[in-house]
């Protein structure tokens, strides 16, 4: 099934996997998005994407949805699948990234059907092994794959934070590995400037995006800098909830010891 997804004021866009594509990689909340269309006719899709681009004055996407997945096909992993093990063609230090282009891929094994989840492909990551005949290779044992994903409490019951699904989106997405410290403040400083502009304009919807937008930010920035964020909240809190005082002038101020 094909989703024609629409952010308000962001984007149009489609996807195969909302949760994934929208909600993990780009930041966004089920409420936050509307799903304009959902059809399994490529061409249909390919064509209403573009109509509705142009007719919310959205950028629209130089190529149509089906030849943007007609030239991903090729570059699907190459699964070796034996009654022992599944085997992929690339080193366990690239295979995450390698599973996450890949999620809603499926292949049989001995135990049963395997669908290519996030939540699979974090678990492929910490239990691959490399192969002892081409260190360009990995694998998993198929047995082992089945019965974690086959127990009462399993991997699909994720204890994943918001924080996790940010820092899983920026991984993706190459901040960590491209940006720094001083390239996230300067990010912070322009979604400040948005989120003063909501609250002069008296906009819900500006501030809450502003105030979304800086946590992303200040998530990243914190990794960067070799910390996590929820460490820095828990600090800070830690430090004020003690504090006494008072309110002045719509702000609250300390209690000088």
């Amino acid at each position: 099934m094909y989703y024609i997804y629409h952010i308000p004021g962001k984007k149009i866009g489609v996807t195969r996997n909302l949760k994934n594509r929208v909600e993990i990689m780009q930041g966004y909340s089920p409420d936050e998005y509307q799903v304009l269309e959902s059809t399994t006719d490529l061409d249909k899709v390919s064509t209403m994407e573009i109509a509705l681009q142009k007719a919310f004055g959205y950028p629209v996407d130089r190529r149509p949805y089906k030849e943007v997945i007609k030239s991903n096909k090729p570059e699907q992993m190459k699964i070796n699948v034996t009654d022992q093990t599944t085997t992929f063609p690339c080193p366990k230090n690239k295979v995450k990234g390698q599973l996450m282009d890949n999620l809603g891929l499926k292949w049989e094994t001995t135990f049963g059907e395997v669908e290519l989840t996030k939540e699979v492909a974090v678990w492929i990551e910490k239990n691959a092994v490399t192969s002892m005949y081409d260190k360009e290779r990995c694998f998993v044992y198929n047995k082992a794959l089945h019965e974690a994903f086959n127990q009462t409490e399993n991997l699909f019951t994720t204890t994943e934070t918001v924080f996790d699904h940010i820092r899983n989106w920026a991984e993706i997405r190459g901040i960590y590995k491209g940006g720094d410290e001083k390239t996230q403040y300067v990010k912070l400083i322009e979604e400040a400037g948005e989120l003063a502009q909501g609250i002069l304009k008296e906009r819900p919807a500006e501030i809450k995006d502003a105030i979304g937008d800086m946590v992303v930010v200040l998530t990243n920035l914190a990794h960067l800098a070799n910390m996590r964020i929820e460490d820095c909240i828990e600090s800070a809190y830690n430090e004020i909830k003690d504090r006494k005082g008072s309110m002045s002038n719509g702000t609250f101020v300390k209690e000088q010891l």
